[in-house]
């Protein structure tokens, strides 16, 4: 049995459907990445893994326990991040991992043991002290990870861990999960930050409560994205793609930066085609070169295949 198994799982609240019969298993050790826009239904899904809402519709099962006939057992094998800061700000920092580790049943000698192990991951060394406000956004999420995973769960669960933190705090928080992941511990993460999504093993692309797409970062590259995409560098890129779009070359147009990304049916002819059909609406051409899709290419292209079925 796998630590996360889901099958047509659902939630409705009144009539609208938030999670809409979603379905995948998730293997020991691994990194799974469950990714969507905000509103998409990531948080509700977690939610419901972690025993804190039951489902409409279908089953899970998290460390071999029914989410919604075994709650209990579920949340005493797993640890939780939410999307918002769940530590105690006025509390010291050692006084946050205190609290939570007599919440988990710790006895002193191991709270005394993971104390050290949290404060040596989140590098919070001789800050014991500090009250948690006082301390910048990327610390305070390790620290709220630390916490966590206090009681070593096998299963782990983080909600938009990174949200909010800068991008070289988001790296150094990545290596952390990569970290529990080679001791064997499954972490199932939620995240709009695409980018993100590299350090995953398995992927999952939700969209106003379905599921749109999943494997693993190059499966998602290479299955869904059939033809070339160009980038094109140009002066003005919001003209450039209104004339690109309407053309029959191109299958879809999007704007990324300063550049424009364009899947087109025939690279041989597409770079003279982008040119000679910018250079004629007095828009210049620094540079037209085919690039490897990345997965908001992915995400854009396939989001863009769901809105024309839907029409």
């Amino acid at each position: 049995m796998n630590p996360i198994e889901v099958e047509n799982l659902t939630k409705r609240f009144g009539k609208f459907t938030a999670v809409d019969r979603i379905s995948f298993q998730v293997q020991e050790g691994e990194i799974f990445g469950f990714l969507g826009a905000n509103g998409a239904g990531k948080s509700t899904t977690i939610r419901m893994l972690c025993a804190l809402i039951n489902s409409t519709e279908g089953s899970a099962r998290v460390g071999g326990y029914d989410i919604n006939k075994e709650p209990n057992r579920v949340k005493e094998s797993i640890g939780y991040m939410s999307q918002k800061f769940s530590l105690y700000e006025d509390l010291t920092v050692e006084e946050n991992i205190d609290f939570f580790g007599r919440v988990y049943g710790l006895g002193n000698n191991e709270l005394a043991e993971r104390k050290k192990w949290v404060l040596e991951i989140a590098n919070l060394q001789g800050k014991e002290r500090s009250i948690t406000r006082t301390l910048s956004g990327g610390w305070k999420q390790r620290l709220a990870l630390g916490c966590a995973v206090l009681h070593r769960p096998r299963i782990v669960f983080l909600d938009e861990p990174t949200s909010g933190v800068d991008p070289i705090m988001r790296r150094k928080f990545w290596e952390l999960i990569n970290e529990m992941s080679a001791e064997g511990i499954t972490t199932l993460v939620t995240t709009h930050f695409l980018e993100e999504a590299e350090y995953c093993n398995d992927i999952i692309l939700i969209n106003a409560g379905k599921i749109i797409a999943n494997g693993s970062p190059k499966e998602l590259k290479e299955n869904y994205i059939k033809h070339p995409i160009l980038e094109v560098q140009c002066s003005n890129v919001v003209d450039a793609m209104e004339k690109i779009e309407r053309q029959p070359w191109a299958l879809e147009t999007s704007v990324f930066g300063n550049y424009l990304h364009v899947i087109v049916s025939d690279e041989a002819n597409a770079d003279k085609n982008i040119k000679t059909l910018l250079s004629g609406h007095n828009i210049s051409v620094d540079n037209v070169e085919r690039i490897i899709p990345s997965l908001e290419d992915v995400f854009i292209f396939l989001l863009d295949e769901q809105a024309k079925k839907e029409k």
